[in-house]
C-alpha cells in the first residue's frame, strides 16, 4: 500500500504543477483587441468586398466608408454599420472615385479603437464621348490591319471610330509583295495587298506604320532559294527597300526597317539569311537603303521580348547605338506581346527608360495581353477580365509616361480576340485583345483609357 500511495503523490503532485503551469501560460497570452483591415478584392465600378482579420470575443463589428481618409463624412448606409461576419460587400458607388474604410470590434458591447484605414478605388468606365484615341494626348494609337478587315463595314466602323493609326499586320511583310526574281536580277511585285490598306488609310486620314520591310519569316521562296553571289542578293534587297519605300513616299510615316533581328535569351544577331549574304553590319545596310530612298520618313526597329527578356534587350540596343550613331534610326518598336501576370509595371518602366535615355521615338508596337496561361481554361472568366484589364492600364501608364518629345503611337495587334494571331500559332484558345468577339467593348479596354487618365 504504501507503494501505491507514493505514486499517487507523485501523479497528483505532476498534475498540480502542470495545472498551475497552463493557468500562469493562459494569464500571458495576450489577444488582438482591435481588427486588421484587409486590402479590397473584387473590385467593380459600383462595388468592392472587404474583410478584416477577427478578433477574440468579439460579439460584432462596425464598418465605416467614406470619401475622404479623415472620416468627416460617410457613404449613405455605412457609417457604423453592424456587421456580424468578417467581410462586407460594399454597393451602390461610383465608377473612378477614392474609397476609404476601417472597421472596429464590440467586446462586451463596448466598440474597440478602429483598424487601420484602407482606400481603394473603383473601377473606371469611360464616358461613352471618350474614345481611345480621344484618350491618347501627343501619339498616335494604331490597329493592326489587313485587307479584308478594311472591306468589312462592322471593322471599318471600329477603326474609324477609335483609332488614327494603322499597321499592315501582314500585307506589306516581303513574301507578300515580291512574287519573283527571273534570271535577268528583275524582281516582280504585287502591290495589291498593301495598296489597298495604304489606300484606306489614306482615304480615311489615319496614319501609316509599314511592317516591315525585313523579317527572317517573311522571306520569299525567290530569295529563299536564292543561287547568285551574295552581291547579287544585296542588290536584290537594295532594289525592294528602295522600291518599297519610294512607293509609298508622303503616304507612310514610318517603317520597320527590320524586325526581330535579335536570338531570345542571346545578345547575339539570329543567322538569319540577310546576316549569311550581307554580312554583320546588314542592319545597317537595310536601313541606309531605306534612308536613300525617303530620308524623310522615320525609321525603326521592332522586337519582342524586349521587357522581359535583358539579354536579348542588351544586344538590340547595341545594333540600336550603331545605328543611332550613323544617323539612320528614328525610333524603337516594343512589340508587347505580354500577359496578365508578366511584365510588371516596374520592368515595363525599366525597359522603356533605355529608350527615352537615348531619345529615340518609342513605339508600344504590337499590343496583347495574353490570359489563359495553361491553356487548360475553356471560358473567359470575370477574374481573368479585371486581371488583364489591370495588365493594360499598366501598359498605358507607362507609355503615358514617356516624355512627349519620345512618343510615337501605341499600337494593338488586332481588334477582337477572335482576329489574333494567338491561337492559331499557338493552337490554344485566348482571348488576348480589346474586343470580343461581337467587337464588344471588354474590361480591357476601360483599363487602356483608364492609364491614359
Amino acid at each position: 500500500m504504501k507503494k501505491y500511495r507514493t505514486i499517487y503523490l507523485l501523479i497528483t503532485l505532476m498534475f498540480t504543477l502542470g495545472f498551475n503551469s497552463c493557468e500562469k501560460e493562459d494569464a500571458e497570452i495576450e489577444f488582438d483587441t482591435i481588427p486588421v483591415a484587409n486590402e479590397a478584392l473584387d473590385i467593380r465600378p459600383t462595388e468592392f468586398r472587404i474583410s478584416w482579420q477577427p478578433i477574440f470575443r468579439s460579439s460584432g463589428y462596425q464598418l465605416d466608408v467614406s470619401l475622404d481618409e479623415t472620416f468627416s463624412t460617410f457613404v449613405s448606409g455605412y457609417n457604423s454599420k453592424s456587421i456580424n461576419g468578417f467581410q462586407e460587400i460594399i454597393t451602390d458607388l461610383s465608377n473612378n472615385t477614392r474609397y476609404f474604410y476601417r472597421v472596429r470590434g464590440l467586446l462586451n458591447g463596448v466598440p474597440t479603437e478602429n483598424s487601420n484605414v484602407v482606400s481603394v478605388v473603383t473601377r473606371f468606365i469611360p464616358d461613352e464621348v471618350i474614345t481611345l484615341k480621344s484618350s491618347a494626348s501627343n501619339f498616335f494609337v494604331g490597329v493592326a490591319v489587313n485587307p479584308d478587315r478594311i472591306a468589312d463595314s462592322q471593322y471599318m466602323e471600329v477603326y474609324e471610330r477609335e483609332f488614327n493609326s494603322v499597321t499592315a499586320e501582314n500585307a506589306m511583310k516581303m513574301a507578300n509583295i515580291i512574287t519573283g526574281i527571273d534570271a535577268m536580277m528583275n524582281i516582280s511585285y504585287d502591290w495589291s495587298k498593301a495598296d489597298a490598306i495604304v489606300d484606306y488609310a489614306e482615304e480615311k486620314g489615319m496614319n501609316i506604320h509599314g511592317h516591315a520591310l525585313i523579317w527572317h519569316e517573311s522571306v520569299p521562296n525567290a530569295l529563299t532559294n536564292f543561287t547568285g553571289t551574295d552581291a547579287q542578293f544585296e542588290a536584290i534587297v537594295e532594289d525592294y527597300i528602295t522600291t518599297t519605300v519610294t512607293r509609298y513616299k508622303d503616304k507612310v510615316d514610318s517603317w520597320d526597317v527590320v524586325n526581330e533581328a535579335i536570338i531570345d535569351n542571346s545578345t547575339s544577331l539570329r543567322a538569319s539569311i540577310f546576316r549569311q549574304k550581307m554580312g554583320e553590319n546588314y542592319l545597317e545596310k537595310c536601313f541606309q537603303f531605306a534612308r536613300n530612298a525617303d530620308p524623310n520618313v522615320k525609321l525603326f526597329y521592332n522586337d519582342y521580348n524586349m521587357v522581359t527578356d535583358p539579354l536579348k534587350r542588351s544586344g538590340a540596343l547595341r545594333e540600336i547605338d550603331k545605328l543611332i550613331a550613323s544617323n539612320l534610326l528614328d525610333g524603337v518598336g516594343y512589340q508587347m506581346h505580354i500577359n496578365i501576370e508578366n511584365p510588371s509595371e516596374a520592368e515595363m518602366q525599366t525597359a522603356t527608360n533605355e529608350l527615352v535615355s537615348r531619345n529615340v521615338l518609342i513605339h508600344y508596337s504590337e499590343l496583347d495581353v495574353r490570359t489563359n496561361l495553361n491553356g487548360q481554361s475553356t471560358t473567359f472568366t470575370e477574374q481573368r477580365s479585371f486581371a488583364q484589364s489591370d495588365k493594360v492600364r499598366e501598359v498605358t501608364r507607362v507609355y503615358n509616361s514617356i516624355p512627349d518629345a519620345n512618343k510615337y503611337a501605341l499600337t494593338l495587334w488586332g481588334l477582337k480576340d477572335d482576329d489574333s494571331w494567338i491561337t492559331p500559332r499557338f493552337n490554344v484558345l485566348d482571348w488576348p485583345l480589346l474586343f470580343d468577339n461581337e467587337f464588344g467593348k471588354k474590361e480591357a479596354y476601360s483599363g487602356f483609357i483608364e492609364g491614359l487618365q
